[in-house]
Formats: structure tokens, C-alpha cells, sequence
């Protein structure tokens, strides 16, 4: 079994300072902020939206009122799941940060732009790498 000081010595360092990372770690910070508070909403608009599901209304029922519903609450669920995995992300994103692993491209192993950091904090590609990919 390798001596964590092996493993230390094998993994990719950050090409950026400990301010450079400090900068990206507010950014990452930022969004994930906002992105919890876009969470909070979508979960508070699901449960409304199943309370008002549930609840017998002195409105007529109506098969495309309840089709439309149905079809909202399932693409406030998607967009409810999709901000839970970008938080994941970004949390990971800290963590390499944490790491001095961040802004490393794990598919080429160079230094991803800062520009692009800035636009997609939580990436983990180059723009070639990410190119490559389509």
C-alpha cells in the first residue's frame, strides 16, 4: 500500500496562486448561494403546487387544467434536480480548490484558461478538451 505521501506527490497541482484561488472560491461561493436560493423557491413551488393538486377546488376540474399542472410540476421538478446537481459541481469545485487540484484539465492535464473559470467556475475541461468532446 503507497504512503499517502505518494499519493500527494502524483496528484496535479493547481497552476493558480492561493489569491487566484481565493477569487475562484468567492465566485464558486456566489453562485452556489444563489443556486440554493433557486432550490428553496423550486421546492417551495412544488410543495405548493402539490397542496393545490390535492385539494378538491370549488373550480370546475378540468382534464387540460390538470394535464397543464402536471406538466409545470414536472418541469419545476427537472429544474429542481438540475440546480441540485449544479450545486454538486460547485461543491466539488471547492473541494478542489481545497485540493490545490482546481483549474487542472483532467482530460489534457493543462491549465484551464481563467476566463473560462470565470464563465464555468465549476469546469473541469478546457475549451479544446470540451470541443473535442461535441
Amino acid at each position: 500500500m503507497a504512503s499517502s505521501k505518494d499519493t500527494k506527490s502524483s496528484e496535479r497541482i493547481s497552476p493558480y496562486s492561493d489569491e487566484e484561488l481565493e477569487y475562484f472560491k468567492q465566485i464558486i461561493i456566489k453562485k452556489r448561494d444563489e443556486a440554493e436560493n433557486e432550490l428553496n423557491a423550486l421546492q417551495a413551488s412544488l410543495r405548493e403546487s402539490m397542496e393545490n393538486s390535492s385539494d378538491e377546488s370549488a373550480y370546475s376540474f378540468h382534464m387540460a387544467d390538470a394535464g397543464t399542472d402536471a406538466q409545470e410540476r414536472e418541469k419545476t421538478y427537472m429544474l429542481f434536480n438540475r440546480t441540485k446537481k449544479f450545486i454538486r459541481y460547485l461543491d466539488d469545485a471547492l473541494v478542489r480548490i481545497e485540493n490545490k487540484t482546481y483549474g487542472v484539465c483532467k482530460v489534457t492535464g493543462k491549465k484551464i484558461a481563467k476566463g473560462r473559470l470565470e464563465a464555468v467556475p465549476h469546469t473541469q475541461l478546457s475549451i479544446d478538451a470540451k470541443l473535442k468532446r461535441r
